[in-house]
């Protein structure tokens, strides 16, 4: 019997690729607005990052997140997903 395959994905902020299971999604949705997704059904663009708050910092800082989404993210949300990330 083989091994189920393990999908995985890579941390915007750390860059390393770690099974999905391990990661949140930031999510944004088909309005525009950014969050993350604890569940990772929400529907819309998806991107990963690692459950710690210094890996949202990094991608915050070399924008990546905002790469990902082509689009600009307030300070606000980067606040507001800290804090959900810290919980």
């Amino acid at each position: 019997m083989h091994q189920k395959r393990v999908p995985l994905r890579m941390c915007a902020g750390c860059g390393e690729s770690k099974p999905k299971k391990e990661l949140v999604r930031v999510v944004r949705s088909p309005e525009g607005e950014i969050s993350l997704d604890l569940t990772g059904k929400k529907p819309g663009r998806g991107a990963y990052v690692c459950k710690s708050a210094d890996c949202l910092r990094a991608a915050r800082k070399a924008r990546r997140l905002e790469r990902a989404f082509s689009c600009q993210i307030p300070a606000e949300v980067y606040d507001r997903m800290e804090e959900e990330i810290g919980k």
